[in-house]
């Protein structure tokens, strides 16, 4: 008897292409979720992967003079993920919405978390520990 998967289905906030000439030409999709980023790539082989926001460390917006011309932008994320420690979310509309969007989305799952950036930089209670010695 086969095993049934309950999964929550989560609401999308924030969905895109990447774009090529402003235009949604291409297989490599962005979702964004409340505590996760899906990046969807390829169309008969597809590949899905999840990053979880709250490991997200820095955020940058890149937008070169083609771009802005094409009102396109990349959005950087710099984390702590193993897979992906740095995404590029190429060419996509309203780049700056999007990262401050992904900025807030971070700081709330961070605060929900109970999670500071000092966890990820080395600065836990074993380094205090070890310095009080």
């Amino acid at each position: 008897m086969a095993k049934k998967i309950s999964i929550e289905k989560q609401e999308i906030v924030w969905k895109d292409r990447k774009r090529f000439l402003g235009l949604p030409l291409s297989f490599t999709r962005y979702e964004l979720c409340d505590d996760c980023l899906v990046l969807r790539k390829g169309f008969f082989n597809t590949t899905t992967d999840d990053i979880l926001l709250y490991r997200i460390m820095d955020i940058r917006l890149t937008r070169k003079f083609s771009q802005k011309i094409f009102g396109v932008g990349t959005v950087t994320l710099v984390g702590t993920d193993k897979s992906h420690p740095m995404l590029e979310l190429k060419n996509i509309k309203q780049s700056d919405e999007v990262r401050r969007l992904v900025g807030d989305l971070v700081e709330k799952q961070r605060a929900a978390r109970g999670i500071t950036s000092r966890e990820f930089l080395g600065g836990g209670i074993e380094d205090e520990v070890l310095e009080d010695a």
